[in-house]
């Protein structure tokens, strides 16, 4: 199949901005949660109503208003995942301004960029720190005013600035915006080069929240319907789900500090979550890890492979057999009901997009009980474009076209995407616009197919096709998350371009390190030590071969090298969202490359 549509779900006429939905809840019934705040001392939750919320956004839209922000300005938000974003960014909405999202682990130089670049007008930032690195670059940044900080007071401030502007400005601003005006400017993560900004309308929004309310609505919509969002704010997938809990009548809280994230989803109890593969690999590696060694760690891998098995089984037609629905509940009563605890305990579905999870963890929290729905989405798709829906998984696919778009695979391969969810272009850039449309579709970038259902599945990315000397086209995304799988492994780059054969780069998970060693009965050692332990070197060398098993002979990894040096988000290998930044490691490793082949 090379096209694949999924028709619109929406049949009434839904508001058409944010601030129309914001309205049309508080006007449907003012009185139910929106969201729910964490306490100082973190074991209690506060609800919020639809109009205490929105009451106190209009109170901090009057203090931008009386800052000077005029309609269309742009007001960027540099913090952790945490109420005040929320508010801020619909605060922004109804003051008739534009947020722009800045992660809170940017450096000077990317704050610089995205600031100057959307022409911020006014920056909220969340520390000290980040008031700090903002200063130190405004000298080259001509249109910002002020910048204001939420440890200081910033919505106190705000609310007091604002006491003299009459409620009937705010409701001018709110009505101001069409469903085809800009919304917020988020720019992407940036493997390479520049972050674009990439324009997201009202519309996009609106429409991709309904069609999942819908759509999803079990997931998403069902009463008593709620979320825990640790991922950050400044990514799309947080924003949807944002303004997704406005539309679909879900409960919302926020956690700041994935440290206490197991402790905070156990009193807010979430019945879905959303994150990103790498998490739930450490959830089930941690798991094991905890499971010691002997008899303990022997009843986990059984339980885990019973609940592996059990979920391929509900795929065949004949379902599990009475010995095996036995084996599972049994597995169920020693180990698996832990890890439902581990999420809160009413946690039945997870979200998961931003790289493939693999079959093997799809299938195991299938058999937890824990319902992950592989998506796929872009920023400039306003998040998912593609999911798989409760009771039609396939595993190992990211879905169908969600409701309302539609995708095509072009003759090279490509994957591309039409929509009302489809941004309407790049801030700034009308070149990179032009290029990034292909007769009204959207060209992603990446590669994929179309099985006879229009299930869309991933095979990597268009620019990271590695061609080898003997001419074969090799994705490394598939090899990189099997291995990445491992609990020694932090980060894989595969490598190859023009080279005889196949290799890797491979960092250790400093945190995993000293459980995995103690498990397997070896002394402690740091990550330089385990770089050259033959035990640690053999058990890579059995994961890449078992990560060789996706994919052909002239494929496979043939050698690893391990780097005592980490990919992270800190030195800047990685993106915000966890993605390498492949040509900044192949760049500064490219000795160590070099050693793979001619070592």
């Amino acid at each position: 199949m090379r096209e694949a549509s999924a028709p619109s779900l929406i049949t009434d006429d839904p508001p058409h901005t944010i601030p129309q939905l914001l309205a049309w809840r508080v006007e449907e019934d003012p009185n139910a949660t929106y969201v729910e705040r964490k306490g100082t001392l973190g074991a209690t939750w506060t609800p919020m109503s639809v109009q205490a919320f929105a009451d106190e956004a209009t109170a901090v839209a009057k203090g931008l208003v009386a800052l000077g922000i005029e309609p269309g300005d742009r007001v960027s938000i540099m913090s952790r995942t945490r109420y005040e974003w929320t508010l801020l960014d619909v605060a922004t909405w109804l003051a008739g301004a534009i947020p722009v999202p800045v992660y809170e682990t940017s450096s000077s130089d990317q704050v610089e960029w995205i600031l100057s670049d959307a022409g911020v007008r006014l920056a909220v930032v969340e520390t000290t720190a980040h008031a700090t690195l903002t200063e130190s670059v405004r000298e080259r940044l001509p249109d910002l005013g002020k910048v204001l900080t939420i440890d200081e007071g910033a919505i106190s401030r705000l609310i007091a600035e604002g006491a003299g502007v009459a409620d009937a400005e705010i409701e001018r601003r709110s009505a101001l915006a069409t469903a085809d005006d800009v919304a917020t400017i988020i720019y992407t993560s940036g493997t390479t080069g520049r972050p674009k900004g990439a324009e997201l309308t009202h519309r996009n929004f609106i429409s991709l929240t309904r069609e999942g309310s819908i759509g999803l609505y079990e997931v998403c919509a069902a009463p008593g319907s709620r979320t825990l969002l640790f991922m950050p704010l400044a990514h799309v997938f947080a924003r949807f789900i944002e303004v997704l809990c406005l539309a679909s009548r879900a409960v919302l809280g926020h956690t700041p500090d994935t440290k206490n994230l197991v402790a905070d989803l156990g009193t807010f109890r979430p019945t879905f979550i959303l994150s990103v593969p790498r998490v739930f690999e450490k959830v089930y590696n941690s798991a094991e890890q905890k499971a010691g060694g002997g008899t303990k760690l022997k009843l986990f891998r059984w339980a885990a492979k019973t609940s592996i098995v059990y979920s391929r089984a509900l795929d065949t037609p004949e379902g599990p057999s009475a010995a095996l629905k036995a084996q599972h509940a049994l597995a169920d009563r020693l180990v698996l009901h832990k890890l439902r605890h581990a999420l809160g305990g009413q946690a039945k579905y997870a979200v998961s997009g931003g790289a493939p999870l693999g079959e093997r963890l799809g299938h195991f929290y299938r058999g937890v009980g824990l319902h992950v729905l592989e998506g796929y989405g872009l920023t400039e798709t306003t998040a998912p474009t593609a999911v798989n829906p409760p009771g039609k998984i396939k595993i190992g696919t990211v879905g169908p076209p969600f409701p309302g778009a539609s995708l095509r695979i072009a003759d090279d391969g490509e994957i591309q995407v039409k929509g009302a969810h489809v941004f309407r272009g790049y801030h700034n850039n009308p070149q990179a616009t032009a290029d990034a449309f292909d007769d009204g579709w959207f060209r992603t970038g990446d590669l994929g197919s179309l099985d006879e259902d229009g299930y869309l599945r991933i095979t990597g990315r268009k620019k990271e096709i590695i061609v080898t000397a003997g001419g074969k086209n090799v994705a490394p995304a598939v090899l990189e998350d099997r291995l990445r799988g491992h609990p020694l492994v932090s980060q894989v780059v595969v490598v190859g371009d023009g080279r005889p054969y196949i290799g890797a780069l491979v960092t250790l998970d400093a945190e995993m390190l000293p459980g995995w060693l103690a498990g397997h009965g070896l002394p402690e050692m740091d990550v330089v030590a385990a770089s050259k332990s033959h035990a640690v070197l053999a058990a890579l060398e059995r994961a890449v071969a078992r990560a060789n098993e996706a994919v052909s002979r002239a494929e496979s990894i043939r050698k690893i090298r391990v780097l005592t040096t980490d990919f992270t988000v800190e030195n800047d290998y990685l993106t915000p969202s966890l993605k390498v930044k492949r040509e900044l490691v192949l760049r500064d490793f490219a000795d160590e490359i070099e050693a793979l082949y001619n070592g």
